[in-house]
């Protein structure tokens, strides 16, 4: 009997001391050179079970189980934290159960949508609590940019976004939230537009247009169009009107210099001696109304020739072209009801 025992014995100890290796390798970061950031969004409400199944499924663990192991013998299965986090394949279960019982990440996310203004950045860093209101706007009125030699001058641009209007690339960025600096995170959006424009969609493109037109018109169409499909034939119709002189009447850059993005433009509004003022003054706006989107930029360096002349979104949303100003009142009277 003893002799039957004892290869049960070693067996189990083996299968024991296999699992505590399995488990210590599970412990550790998936990808210890993987340092890409991870948005992980934990709902209320949430075991510590569905947390690691999230977590692995996301590829920044390596086994939920393993998590949840640790979690219940660190007694810290009561504390994980709804919330989102900024993980990284790189990070051991420990480092993510410290980061999600804290309750921040070391990092936070700001996503800069397409066709946001200088003002409306700073809003939303405000709401984020990164600044303070009017922080990121004084920066982009009077903070040094010079290094970055692709901007404007400052007398050709309104005052309220200063010289970095229009060049400040939408995309998802993560910060770190102690000592947030509003000139370094202006200077990151402003080395991302050099890198993705002017050193990459812009070097190859063969155009006698300055890059100040081009922004500026991508500005105008980021502003005037809802869907890709759109741009490139808005961007068409602008260019030919702007090139055969006539005026562009972009009632958008109207709302930008009078600062209502979205209340109705009243009469004196649309009468304002403005060089912004596209239904007074032919030509370009002095710089960008909006900092626009790639696919933007690509529409005004690629315009889709048409006859149309007009175009405009009807009650229903739906853009609807025209060629001749009588078929464009004709659309006027028959969709903006």
């Amino acid at each position: 009997m003893r002799k039957l025992m004892l290869p049960a014995i070693g067996l189990i100890l083996l299968l024991l001391i296999g699992r505590s290796v399995l488990y210590a390798r599970n412990l550790r970061p998936l990808h210890p050179e993987d340092e890409t950031r991870t948005v992980i969004v934990i709902p209320p409400g949430a075991s510590t079970r569905q947390i690691g199944e999230l977590l692995e499924e996301k590829e920044v663990i390596r086994s939920a189980k393993a998590f949840r192991r640790f979690a219940v013998k660190q007694g810290i299965d009561e504390q994980l934290q709804a919330g989102s986090f900024v993980l990284m394949p790189s990070m051991s279960i420990e480092e993510v159960c410290a980061a999600l019982t804290a309750g921040i990440a070391q990092e936070a996310v700001v996503t800069i949508p397409e066709g946001l203004t200088v003002s409306e950045i700073d809003a939303l860093l405000a709401e984020k609590e990164l600044i303070a209101p009017g922080d990121l706007i004084a920066c982009a009125q009077t903070c040094d940019f010079s290094s970055f030699d692709f901007l404007p001058e400052s007398s050709e641009v309104a005052q309220r976004g200063g010289r970095v209007e229009g060049y400040l690339y939408p995309d998802t960025y993560f910060v770190v939230t102690t000592d947030f600096s509003v000139k370094a995170f202006l200077d990151r959006l402003l080395s991302t537009f050099q890198a993705r424009v002017t050193d990459g969609v812009m070097k190859e493109e063969q155009t006698d247009r300055s890059l100040r037109e081009i922004v500026t018109m991508a500005s105008l169409i980021e502003k005037e169009t809802r869907t890709n499909e759109e741009r490139p034939v808005v961007s068409g119709i602008l260019w030919k009107r702007y090139d055969e002189g006539m005026g562009l009447g972009v009632d958008a850059a109207v709302r930008y210099i009078v600062e209502k993005p979205r209340a109705a433009l009243t009469q004196e509004d649309l009468d304002i001696d403005s060089p912004y003022n596209l239904r007074r003054y032919r030509g370009l706006t002095p710089g960008p109304i909006a900092n626009p989107g790639i696919r933007s930029i690509e529409a005004a360096l690629h315009p889709q020739e048409s006859d149309y002349y007009y175009y405009l979104h009807g009650t229903d949303g739906v853009i609807r072209y025209a060629a001749t100003n009588d078929e464009h009142n004709a659309n006027k009277a028959r969709y903006l009801r």
